[in-house]
C-alpha cells in the first residue's frame, strides 16, 4: 500500500459506486494513521488479531492495509453469519479488537477485546492521528486467518502467511488475469474471502476498487458499474454468474476485461451461455481457504480458443496447476495415480498454508505427507488439465458402482426448464445407496419427473439415474451461495418414501 500511495498517489484507489472516494495518497496516509492507533490507542501488539466483521464498504481495504502495516493478523469475517458464529471465530482467533458494520454492535460478544464501528465516532478519531511507520515482516508471519465456512462442523482457521499471500497475487498475474492493463475490479463477491484475497493484486498495480453501493449482489447494477469501469475485473462464484445471466437486457460488456469465477462447480451449459451473452471473458481459478485462490486455472485464454479440439472438454476442467504449488491426484494409500485415473486432490507449495489456528490435530490431518489434502476427487488428462469429480464424502457408490453427483447435475441442466440441480446419495437396504436429485424449475413451469428421467434415459447411464426427483422451489446455501448437500441429505432424511 506504501508503494502504491508513493508511486500512484493521484490514481484513484477506492470508489463507491461511479464516485471516487480516495486516491492511493489519501489511502495509505489513512492507512497509517489507523495503524498507529491500532498499536497506541488500542495497545495492540505484533501478532495481535484484529477481526474485520464488515460488509463491503470504502473502509475495507484501509482497516485490511492497517494491521499489517502495524505487523497485526486481520481475521476477515463475512457479516452473513450468525453471530453466534461470528462471537465463535472472535474467541477461536483470541482477537483483541473487531471492526463492525453498525447493525452487529448489539449482537457481538464484546468481552476482553475492543469494538469498532466502522464510520462511527472512534473510528473518527483513529483517523485523526499520527501515522505510524511501516512495521517491516518476515514473509512467514501470519497475515490472515482465513476461516473456513464451517458447513460440516466448526469453522477453522487456516493460517496464511505474507508470503503465502505475495505467492498467490503473483499466480494471480502469471496464470488467472494475464491481460493488462489492471484499471478496475468490482468487489460484487465478499471481501472477507474471494473478492478481498484478489484485492491484494490490485493493489499492487494500483487499481481502483469498486465497492457497489447495494447491500449484496445485485445484477442490474453491476452491469451499470461494468458500463462505468473501463477494464473492469470482478471475482463471482457461479451462482452469481447464474443471476447476471437471467437477468434482461444487453449487457455493458465494452468495458468488461475479466469475470474470474470459482467457490464452486461452474457447470458446462451456464459458461457457454456466458461466453454467448457476455464474450469469451472468463477465467477459472480452483482454490481452497488452505491454498487460498490458488491450486488450478483455466486462464481467459483458453476458454477463448474455440477452435481446439478438446475445447469442451477443458471448458469441463478447472485447468491446469498454478505456478506457485505442484499438483496431482493420489490414492487412499497416498500413491500418485496416472492420467485418467480419479483420486483425491493433493497440493503443495509457496501458498499453502502452515495449518490451522490452535488446531494441531486437524493440521497433521490435511497436511499429512507435506500435501494438502484437499477433500476433492478428480483427475489428470495427458496435457495437465484437472477435471473435478465431486468432494470425496459426496461420491455416491450404489450397487459398487461409484456415481459422481456433478456429471449427473451436468445433465439435468442440459433440459431447458430446469435452473439449478443438486444430487445426493440416500441410503438404499439394496444398493447401498441410490440417487436423489433435487430439482428447481425455472419460473412458472411445471416439470413432469416422468419427463425429467426419460431427459436423462437418453443421455446417461442407467445406474445413474436418480430414483426419485424432488422438485424444490431453492435449494439451500451458504453465505458465500454454496450449495449445502449436508442440509439436502437432512431433509432427505424426512421422506419416507
Amino acid at each position: 500500500m506504501r508503494r502504491a500511495g508513493n508511486a500512484c498517489a493521484s490514481c484513484p484507489a477506492i470508489a463507491q459506486g461511479s464516485l471516487v472516494v480516495h486516491s492511493y495518497g489519501a489511502l495509505a496516509a489513512r492507512v497509517a494513521r489507523l495503524a498507529w492507533s491500532m498499536r497506541h490507542r488500542l495497545n495492540l501488539r505484533q501478532g495481535d488479531r484484529v477481526a474485520l466483521a464488515m460488509k463491503n464498504c470504502p473502509e475495507y481495504l484501509e482497516v485490511l492495509y492497517a494491521c499489517w502495516h502495524a505487523g497485526l493478523v486481520a481475521v476477515p469475517i463475512n457479516v452473513k453469519l450468525h453471530p453466534t458464529e461470528i462471537d465463535y471465530i472472535l474467541a477461536d482467533s483470541g482477537a483483541r479488537a473487531c471492526f463492525i458494520a453498525a447493525h452487529l454492535g448489539a449482537d457481538i460478544d464484546a468481552s476482553g477485546r475492543y469494538l469498532i464501528e466502522v464510520g462511527g465516532a472512534d473510528y473518527g478519531r483513529m483517523l485523526g492521528a499520527e501515522s505510524l511507520e511501516l512495521h517491516s515482516c518476515d514473509a512467514a508471519d501470519t497475515a490472515w486467518l482465513f476461516y473456513t465456512s464451517g458447513t460440516t462442523g466448526r469453522p477453522k482457521g487456516a493460517t496464511l502467511s505474507h508470503g503465502n499471500l505475495l505467492a498467490m497475487s503473483l499466480c494471480y498475474f502469471a496464470d488467472v488475469d494475464q491481460q493488462s492493463p489492471w484499471s478496475a475490479i468490482l468487489h460484487a463477491a465478499p471481501m472477507s474471502h474471494g473478492s478481498g484475497l484478489y484485492a491484494l493484486a490490485h493493489v499492487m498495480k494500483a487499481s481502483c476498487h469498486v465497492i457497489p453501493e447495494s447491500d449484496g449482489f445485485n445484477a442490474a447494477e453491476v452491469y451499470a458499474l461494468i458500463g462505468a469501469w473501463r477494464d473492469s475485473v470482478f471475482f463471482a462464484a457461479p451462482t452469481m454468474i447464474r443471476r447476471l445471466l437471467d437477468h434482461p437486457g444487453d449487457p455493458p460488456t465494452g468495458n468488461l476485461k475479466t469475470i474470474i469465477y470459482g467457490g464452486g462447480p461452474m457447470y458446462l451449459e451456464d459458461l457457454l451461455q456466458g461466453i454467448r451473452r457476455l464474450g469469451p471473458k472468463f477465467a477459472q481459478l480452483y482454490g481452497q481457504g488452505e491454498s487460498p485462490m490458488t491450486i488450478t486455472a483455466l486462464s481467459s485464454g483458453v476458454i477463448a480458443n474455440s477452435n481446439h479440439p478438446r475445447w469442451r472438454e477443458r471448458l469441463s476442467s478447472v485447468g491446469v496447476a498454478q505456478s506457485a504449488v505442484e499438483v496431482r491426484t493420489v490414492d487412499d494409500t497416498g500413491a500418485l495415480l496416472p492420467c485418467g485415473e480419479i483420486g483425491e486432490v493433493v497440493v503443495r507449495g509457496t501458498t499453502v498454508m502452515s495449518g490451522y489456528w490452535n488446531n494441531p490435530a486437524a493440521t497433521a490431518e490435511t497436511l499429512r505427507g507435506g500435501w494438502l489434502h484437499t477433500g476433492d476427487l478428480g483427475s489428470f488428462d495427458e496435457e495437465g488439465f484437472l477435471t473435478l469429480k465431486d468432494r470425496s464424502k459426496d461420491l455416491i457408490i450404489s450397487g459398487g458402482s461409484n456415481i459422481y453427483p456433478r456429471e449427473v447435475e451436468e445433465v439435468l441442466l442440459q433440459h431447458p426448464d430446469i435452473v439449478e440441480v443438486s444430487v445426493i446419495g440416500r441410503p438404499d437396504r439394496d444398493w447401498g445407496e441410490s440417487v436423489v436429485a433435487y430439482v428447481v424449475a425455472r419460473e412458472s413451469v411445471q416439470l413432469d419427473t416422468s419427463a425429467i428421467d426419460g431427459f436423462c434415459a437418453q443421455r446417461i447411464a442407467r445406474y445413474k439415474r436418480p430414483r426419485r426427483y424432488r422438485i424444490v422451489a431453492t435449494l439451500p446455501k451458504n453465505s458465500y451461495g454454496k450449495v449445502l448437500k449436508k442440509a439436502l441429505r437432512e431433509l432427505e432424511q424426512s421422506h419416507g418414501d
